[in-house]
């Protein structure tokens, strides 16, 4: 699992009927703090996040199945949560004040 920014959304006309009526964002893995950790990946939304919303993301297909229900589905990283805080060495993020931003503790 990781924290990651969901930084847009796929439109696909075409899809396999398994991901038919599932939103797929993409999501931006990120560190605790908040800085980028690694390259935009495609997710398949299971809780209702939208763009701008820091999320956690499973990134096992196995488990990731599981979630969604779907036992032989083509399943890679699927957004199981959307994060209200996070309390870390060195800063934290409050959803709640609508910045999105990681305050450096002093």
């Amino acid at each position: 699992m990781f924290l990651a920014d969901v930084v847009g959304t796929v439109v696909t006309p075409v899809q396999i009927p398994d991901l038919a009526g599932r939103a797929q964002l993409l999501v931006r893995p990120i560190l605790p703090s908040g800085k980028p950790a690694g390259r935009v990946r495609v997710a398949i939304d299971s809780v209702g996040a939208g763009v701008g919303d820091r999320v956690v993301v499973l990134d096992e297909g196995g488990a990731g199945r599981q979630v969604l229900g779907l036992p032989k589905g083509a399943v890679k990283c699927v957004i199981v949560g959307v994060v209200d805080s996070v309390d870390a060495p060195g800063g934290s993020y409050d959803h709640s004040q609508g910045t999105g931003l990681v305050e450096e503790r002093r």
